[in-house]
């Protein structure tokens, strides 16, 4: 077997698996389940966790280049690592429905507008839920509800910060820097598809434009040539 049909093969499963840790993590976060219900959670996010991690190694076992196949996905290592970034595996159904749309005729431009989309609301939610449980209970925390924590991810996502939430933890931090840049590189993404929408609709004026000067100029031609003859025949008349 070789990679390319083992990542065919997984790709659907291991969306359903991002889905199930979100909802799990989620739970834990802002439901903070006790008892049975808080074991359930934990083995959903430990159970998710052995099957990225299996995925990963099967992937760069089949891999022809193992060592360049782990330069060219630490992506996914950083998915197995670092429990946040697997909801991210979301972002490849978008991915996927990309495909589908191209084949439909889609626009690459709108493809690029739903994944900017589709990642801008899932940072909302990953970022939002990894704040909550890093900030809360933390001495001098101002992020104690989830309500908070969304709204200090949509200020900072946007790159406004307005400085009534702030984190007070180093790992709030960490996860402060990181939605930033991925705020900028998503701005960037938006306005970089606006300005191409707008040079392409001016592109089409300025061609309807010459068409139409280019139809007026040809019967423009057809009119004089019309009369240059009616004077000639006045001529030989």
């Amino acid at each position: 077997m070789t990679e390319q049909r083992w990542q065919r093969m997984s790709e659907w499963p291991l969306m359903v698996t991002a889905l199930a840790f979100l909802g799990a993590y989620a739970w834990t976060v802002v439901g903070r389940p006790v008892g049975a219900s808080a074991g359930i959670a934990e083995f959903v996010m430990w159970s998710t966790w052995a099957l990225f991690a299996a995925d990963f190694v099967v992937r760069l076992f089949l891999a022809d280049q193992p060592a360049r196949w782990l330069l060219r996905h630490l992506h996914e290592l950083a998915m197995v690592v670092l429990p946040m970034f697997r909801p991210l595996r979301l972002l490849r159904l978008l991915t996927l429905l990309g495909v589908m749309q191209r084949s439909a005729g889609t626009a690459v431009r709108g493809q690029v507008v739903a994944y900017a989309a589709g990642s801008t609301i899932l940072l909302l939610i990953i970022s939002s839920l990894a704040m909550l449980d890093a900030e809360r209970g933390a001495p001098e925390a101002s992020i104690e509800t989830y309500p908070e924590a969304l709204w200090w991810s949509a200020v900072t996502v946007t790159t406004v910060g307005y400085g009534d939430f702030s984190p007070a933890t180093s790992t709030g931090r960490l996860i402060a820097v990181a939605l930033m840049i991925a705020g900028m590189a998503l701005l960037g993404v938006i306005t970089a598809t606006l300005a191409s929408w707008l040079v392409e609709r001016v592109a089409e004026q300025d061609e309807l434009n010459q068409a139409a000067t280019r139809s007026q100029v040809s019967d423009l031609a057809a009119e004089i040539a019309a009369l240059r003859k009616e004077l000639n025949r006045s001529e030989l008349r």
